[in-house]
């Protein structure tokens, strides 16, 4: 009996997959065109309180489910997205008539799977090997590297390069918080040194100079950062003078070289990062077309050494899915009744931005508070000259050409500037707080369970590691720059 070459079954599978991986493509662009055209008379208007029930449902599906039952949410986690989105989705179309504020979710959804999906394939067809063994130092190391190179790279690419090499290097005592504290540094607060990536990439596109953000906010990533790394320190230290006291210690890993193979994929990369700067949905065509012609070329053996597939990129598409379509009412909900709830000083704004940012994506809900503090000053986020106000970047005979409504709640001033930070501190690094407060977060988890670390649950990794670690740190940023 003839018995089927296994190489050649492989290098079959890979052909399908690259065709399946061009149709998609091809169909993407075409919807993604169609929503831009769809998008036209969007409007933002009100809606039932009940409708926040199915984003509530989902939140707390994701947070409780996998803890009763791994197994049953494994199998029907899509079933709950799917149908959850549904409900909001039907409302939209047939009950409120909204069906263009439908398509900018869509949209804004398809540009978060564009730069995700795009860098997690890129970065796996780099193969970074660091020596293992890693000391308490050099880790702490790594991670400062990661969250600093986030200013190029963003808090997705820096995630995607670094957290392979990452495990790899600490293998034979690689835990739970090795990754926690990486989900921290690099995928969130790294974020706060420039905008290019979500959320502060809205608020350059709004007229937020692009090193504005860097001048106002090094300074709280440069503490945050410091602080964070000082408790994983001593932790890490803790732990591997512990295991270094067993009876049986862990096998160390075979020393290796630094080396980096498929390094030319950066290329791609640089062309994702500028394509950021495009208009939609061009932008996330290049990013898309990218990632494929990655695909194409790189190389089998790098995707073994690196175990890549496309069960992570599977679980974020889906349960983002879900997540987008959910809070469109709970950011709808917001934008409407932000004056009513009290926010009138930037400390308000950090809170709040932050606390929805740790639940909600970072993005819209950054645009939306951004929308509030210029609302609170009479003024337009539509508007560049009014940003530029607010900004206190307006020349004074320009400033006096404005037409600011007079019964506004706050006047400008010298510190208006401050909203501005406010938000973008909170809803840059609150993400941290959970997995889904950033779509980086749970790709690292998955990437992490795969390679067999047992990771907290969801309310595991509040209680043990972000309520203890982060909250009283972002309350110091708090005290010291917006009380």
């Amino acid at each position: 009996m003839a018995h089927a070459n296994p190489e050649r079954t492989t290098t079959g599978s890979r052909f399908r997959h690259k065709i399946i991986a061009l149709i998609l493509l091809i169909l993407a662009c075409a919807l993604a065109i169609a929503f831009q055209r769809m998008t036209e008379g969007h409007r933002v208007i009100p809606v039932e309180t009940y409708m926040l029930v199915p984003f509530v449902l989902l939140l707390l599906a994701i947070a409780i489910v996998p803890f009763i039952s791994s197994d049953w949410w494994g199998r029907y986690y899509p079933h709950v997205s799917f149908v959850l989105a549904a409900v909001v989705v039907v409302y939209y179309l047939f009950v409120l008539n909204n069906g263009p504020r439908m398509c900018v979710t869509a949209l804004d959804y398809f540009s978060f799977m564009a730069i995700t999906g795009s860098l997690f394939v890129v970065s796996g067809g780099i193969l970074i090997r660091i020596p293992g063994g890693a000391t308490p130092f050099s880790n702490t190391l790594m991670l400062l590297i990661g969250s600093t190179i986030t200013a190029v790279f963003s808090n997705t690419g820096a995630s995607m390069i670094l957290i392979r090499p990452y495990l790899r290097m600490n293998k034979g005592r690689l835990s739970a918080y090795h990754v926690v504290f990486f989900i921290f540094t690099v995928s969130n607060i790294g974020g706060l040194l420039t905008p290019v990536g979500p959320p502060l990439f809205l608020g350059y596109l709004k007229g937020v100079p692009f090193f504005w953000v860097t001048i106002h906010l090094w300074i709280i990533w440069a503490l945050e950062t410091a602080l964070v790394l000082a408790a994983f320190y001593l932790m890490d230290r803790y732990f591997y003078k512990k295991t270094r006291h067993l009876k049986e210690p862990v096998k160390k890993p075979v020393k290796e070289r630094f080396s980096v193979k498929g390094w030319h994929h950066s290329i791609f990369i640089v062309v994702i990062l500028a394509a950021v700067f495009l208009e939609t949905p061009v932008r996330e065509i290049v990013m898309i077309a990218a990632g494929f012609l990655s695909y194409i070329v790189m190389k089998e053996e790098i995707h073994k050494e690196n175990e890549f597939n496309f069960l992570p990129l599977k679980e974020v598409g889906i349960l983002f899915f879900g997540i987008f379509a959910t809070m469109v009412p709970v950011l709808d909900w917001l934008e409407l009744n932000a004056g009513k709830v009290g926010l009138t000083e930037p400390g308000h704004f950090y809170w709040a931005s932050g606390i929805l940012s740790s639940f909600l994506d970072n993005a819209p809900t950054y645009l939306n508070f951004l929308s509030a503090a210029c609302g609170l000053h009479g003024l337009s986020v539509d508007n560049v000259a009014h940003v530029k106000a607010m900004l206190g970047l307006l020349p004074v005979d320009e400033l006096a050409k404005l037409q600011i409504a007079a019964d506004a709640p706050r006047v400008l001033n010298s510190l208006s500037w401050k909203y501005i930070a406010a938000t973008a501190a909170g809803s840059a690094t609150f993400g941290a707080c959970t997995y889904i407060g950033n779509g980086p977060n749970f790709m690292v988890k998955s990437i992490a369970e795969q390679a067999n670390v047992k990771m907290p649950s969801f309310f595991g990794y509040m209680i043990k590691y972000s309520i203890p670690i982060l909250v009283p740190i972002f309350t110091l940023v708090w005290y010291l720059f917006y009380h």
